[in-house]
């Protein structure tokens, strides 16, 4: 059996290689027939019933078409075959059978993993989780290595590399690498990454940065400190000459939420270069926690409306982490993807900061089989409702009763409140409630009331 697999995964490597080049010489002619070949090579219905959805949204969209085009033809070669190798090849088809051998030990892998090597960071941003850590609060990079190593054992090929800073670690750039068949992104402020820096990502090819912006100038700079807008603007550049695929992180609040989703940014990001933008909800949680910085409950759908469109009628992909919930079956975290904070804490979300198990000197593959996220799995999704997804802010008791059942500790000091302070418990009530008319409206008018529970497993 081993033999075949080895064949099989030979024969697929083959077949992406084949797809690059393919893409190279002639995109717009080959592309059909990249689809029909990589049809050929899966095993299973619904691995093909994807496939067939992915090319007949691509034939019938001219948008698609153009954002498609777009990629093959501006991306550099080494990092596009990077993108299909490691993304498609290895985590999509070759980690699929790998993770599913840990359910026979009563664990499920998730898809990707959140790693934050270092808490610490260049910049003071208002509202950022990351507080005020020392060199010493870093893993090793003796750690990091084995966090992914194990990782890829487990069959996990696409991990996303937070913080704090990710570049504030220089050997982060000998993991990416060392695991060159694994695709990294780490969510950067940008600041760090230097032309040398920039040079060693095109040579490496499996890393896909994820720049934070707030939105122009003034919003971004007043989040995150002056000057900060141009030189991201500058790095977007340095990324776009060398053909390195990167997209931008935007935190929305009630303050910029017109501005990150307004024509003229988006506008602006495609001219820079980048290929998509994920969208993330201000959350009420790091030093300073505030509930009057989050989205209002008009903007908050806006944002889903606004995300929902852009995919249509420009060549981008936008992805809006809370209001896309109803197409991957409300709240995935735990199950699809989790966090490991820079004191191995296996948390379910980055913004979930709980935790019952720690891996240091602990097998990763350990924290998957927990109580703990085996009562999330089976929870999930917490509301029919999944514009409802968040046991954060939409469904705040759940995380209330999976804490005193599990025994969950809190890994940040923000979090206890969420658990233990009656007034800022009552203000998340409070928040829910006020939400919960306008998602019920939603969730009828927008979605007719049906999500995808049918998921097929990743």
């Amino acid at each position: 059996m081993k033999i075949i697999d080895h064949i099989e995964k030979n024969l697929k490597e083959a077949l992406v290689n084949s797809t690059v080049e393919l893409l190279d010489k002639n995109p717009e002619k080959n592309i059909d027939k990249i689809f029909s070949l990589i049809k050929k090579t899966v095993k299973y219905p619904d691995e093909k019933a994807r496939i067939d959805f992915v090319y007949n949204y691509y034939k019938e969209n001219k948008v698609t078409q153009q954002f498609v085009q777009d990629i093959v033809k501006t991306t550099d070669k080494n990092c596009l075959k990077k993108l299909f190798v490691n993304f498609f090849a290895n985590e999509v088809w070759f980690g699929k059978e790998q993770r599913a051998k840990l359910e026979e030990e009563g664990g499920e892998v998730p898809f990707i993993i959140l790693l934050s090597p270092s808490m610490r960071c260049n910049l003071r941003c208002t509202g950022c989780y990351a507080g005020n850590y020392s060199k010493e609060d870093d893993l090793s990079e003796e750690e990091v290595d084995r966090l992914v190593k194990e990782a890829r054992e487990l069959g996990i090929y696409y991990i996303v590399i937070l913080g704090g800073e990710p570049f504030v670690n220089k050997y982060m750039l000998d993991i990416y690498e060392k695991y060159n068949d694994v695709m990294f992104t780490p969510f950067t402020n940008g600041t760090m990454i230097t032309p040398e820096v920039a040079d060693r990502l095109k040579e490496l090819g499996n890393v896909v940065p994820m720049l934070s912006l707030e939105g122009f100038q003034e919003e971004t700079d007043k989040r995150r400190g002056k000057g900060v807008f141009n030189k991201v603007i500058n790095v977007m550049d340095m990324l776009k000459e060398r053909g390195i695929l990167f997209g931008v992180s935007s935190a929305a609040t009630r303050d910029n939420i017109d501005t990150v989703t307004s024509d003229e940014f988006i506008d602006m990001l495609i001219e820079k270069g980048s290929k998509m933008s994920w969208y993330f909800l201000y959350m009420p949680v790091g030093e300073t926690p505030s509930i009057k910085t989050m989205l209002t409950p008009e903007q908050r759908l806006k944002l889903g409306e606004r995300t929902r469109k852009m995919r249509t009628e420009k060549p981008y992909f936008t992805i809006d982490f809370f209001n896309d919930a109803p197409y991957v079956g409300g709240c995935i975290a735990g199950k699809y993807y989790c966090h490991i904070n820079s004191k191995e804490d296996v948390e379910p979300c980055i913004f979930a900061h709980f935790a019952t198990c720690n891996v240091k000197g602990k097998p990763l593959k350990e924290a998957f089989k927990t109580e703990y996220f085996k009562n999330l799995r089976d929870r999930q999704p917490y509301n029919n409702n999944l514009l409802l997804p968040c046991m954060m802010i939409d469904n705040p008791q759940v995380i209330r009763d999976v804490v005193a059942e599990t025994g969950a500790y809190p890994t940040h000091p923000s979090a206890a409140r969420m658990i233990e302070d009656p007034e800022f418990m009552y203000e998340l009530d409070r928040l829910a409630e006020e939400f919960k008319p306008e998602a019920e409206k939603a969730w009828k008018e927008v979605f007719d009331e049906k999500g995808n529970y049918d998921m097929a497993k990743l």
